[in-house]
């Protein structure tokens, strides 16, 4: 990022940033400056797949309603409460795979978290905790899960507070609760890698995209020898009195070996020398 960019955001002697986003041409969405980007990574992930109930596959590219939790954990936002910091309007996420996808499947004993197999413990105190009957039987399940996924995140805030603390909280490795890729037991680390100015990148027709494309597999050209793969995954959220409900999906095209996509007649971005797609 050269000075000249960074001087442009600061305000006066406060020393404080100022807005990082400006309307488009017609003035209905945010266009974002800067952004914040970290990889995320473990030694197992699992990304459940809204379809099929057997086997329990997983997405191979970390979903965008999955990277808002994820984020909304760091900050110690609960559940439900974050819909509308990552929705559409408010917020952008690139995500590129860094890592080889490869999933194995491992399967797993597991107690039902029914209603009626749950039991109540210290029922009658203050605190009451429900857990799963430990003498219920077990049921085994298979789990499709991703073996040491890494993911490279780019992402931009609208809300300019919220903005600050999050990039508070990568800066100093902290998280309000403990950041996993997908099931709680896929325990995650996450590297910090700085704010940066987001450029459009050059209109050249074709673009050789770095980033998991969102929203335009038609766009992809194909390669002799780059793989392609493509997936549906639910990209926003929102919660009423009746639970939360998946608003819209995205498809993603990505090359499961971690190399670039040429990719024509895309809006993308450059970040930190990367091309990147955002949605």
């Amino acid at each position: 990022m050269s000075q000249e960019s960074l001087d442009d955001w600061f305000d006066g002697e406060d020393g404080e940033y100022d807005a990082h986003t400006s309307a488009d041409d017609n003035g209905e969405r945010e266009v974002f400056q800067r952004c914040l980007s970290f990889t995320v990574r473990g030694p197992w992930g699992h990304f459940r797949r809204v379809e099929g109930n057997v086997v329990k596959q997983t997405y191979r590219i970390i979903p965008r309603t999955t990277v808002a939790g994820l984020l909304a954990a760091v900050l110690g936002i609960g559940r439900d409460k974050y819909y509308e910091l990552f929705a559409s309007d408010s917020s952008a996420v690139a995500v590129e795979p860094v890592r080889d996808l490869r999933t194995l499947n491992m399967p797993m004993n597991t107690l039902s978290t029914a209603d009626e197999s749950m039991q109540s413990l210290n029922s009658h105190g203050k605190l009451s905790v429900k857990l799963p009957d430990p003498s219920k039987p077990r049921q085994q399940h298979n789990y499709e899960v991703l073996v040491e996924p890494a993911y490279r995140i780019d992402v931009a805030l609208a809300d300019d507070a919220r903005y600050r603390e999050l990039r508070s909280h990568l800066e100093a490795g902290t998280s309000h609760y403990v950041p996993s890729l997908g099931l709680s037991e896929h325990l995650a680390q996450i590297d910090y890698h700085g704010e940066f100015e987001v450029k459009p990148a050059p209109d050249d027709g074709v673009v050789s995209v770095d980033s998991a494309v969102p929203d335009a597999v038609d766009s992809v050209v194909p390669g002799p020898e780059t793989r392609c793969q493509v997936e549906q995954s639910p990209a926003f959220m929102t919660a009423d009195e009746r639970g939360r409900t998946t608003r819209s999906f995205t498809t993603y095209a990505y090359n499961p070996d971690t190399g670039p996509l040429s990719v024509q007649d895309i809006d993308a971005s450059i970040v930190d020398g990367r091309t990147v797609v955002f949605v």
